[in-house]
């Protein structure tokens, strides 16, 4: 098992990006795919048509999401920490996500940067 953290600068405010990643209507809009969301403890979620799938944890609004994502039998949850913090730019995303099963952690980095966040950044630059 492996860990990933990573900081990302989107622009637009905490606030914004907050309800980006917790409104199924917004997440629709820059994922380009089906969602299923409901910002509440204990509600199951569904991204990229169900390429992401997993349970939502906590949320503090503006400020934070924890989720649990599933990678079928696992011993140990997969568990994604996402803090927003304002910075001069916009919005800097913290992104901490514990226990990847090694033979998916390539694909998983890589579409962190290059799907979900790419994606969210180009959302609110075009």
């Amino acid at each position: 098992m492996k860990d990933f953290k990573a900081y990302f600068i989107i622009p637009a405010s905490p606030a914004h990006v907050f309800l980006a990643l917790t409104k199924a209507e917004t997440i629709r809009l820059w994922t380009g795919d089906e969602a299923v969301m409901i910002p509440e403890p204990g509600t199951e979620f569904s991204l990229w048509g169900g390429a992401i799938v997993g349970k939502n944890l906590s949320f503090e609004p503006g400020k934070k999401i924890e989720q649990q994502w599933y990678f079928g039998e696992q011993e140990l949850p997969s568990i994604v920490t996402i803090k927003l913090h304002e910075h001069k730019q916009g919005t800097s995303m913290e992104v901490r996500q514990s226990n990847i099963p090694d033979e998916d952690y390539d694909d998983i980095v890589d579409g962190w940067r290059t799907e979900y966040v790419s994606s969210l950044i180009d959302f609110y630059t075009e």
